[in-house]
């Protein structure tokens, strides 16, 4: 039997898929997750293909989405744009 790491990146197939693995990822507020759940987001879709529509390196985005990874705004944006996804704020339920 051969076990290999699992790779939740192999698993997110539809939009629909993204958008619950990345609310999940943000009910913690933990920056690095955050990041991290991205960097599998945009594995998922293909990081050639993220690099090419934001216009950024592909190491510097494994780096910048990677667990010890600390994406500025503008590659979180850009990321998020290419994903066909935008950042919004709503108030915290009390």
């Amino acid at each position: 039997m051969e076990l290999r790491p699992f790779d939740p990146a192999n698993y997110l197939e539809s939009g629909e898929d993204i958008l619950y693995f990345l609310e999940a990822a943000m009910e913690g507020n933990d920056p690095t997750h955050i990041a991290r759940a991205l960097g599998v987001v945009a594995r998922s879709k293909g990081m050639t293909e993220i690099s090419r529509k934001t216009g950024l390196g592909r190491q510097a985005l494994y780096t910048a989405l990677s667990e010890d990874g600390n994406p500025t705004l503008e590659t979180l944006t850009a990321v998020l744009g290419a994903l066909d996804l935008e950042l919004t704020v709503q108030k915290r339920a009390a």
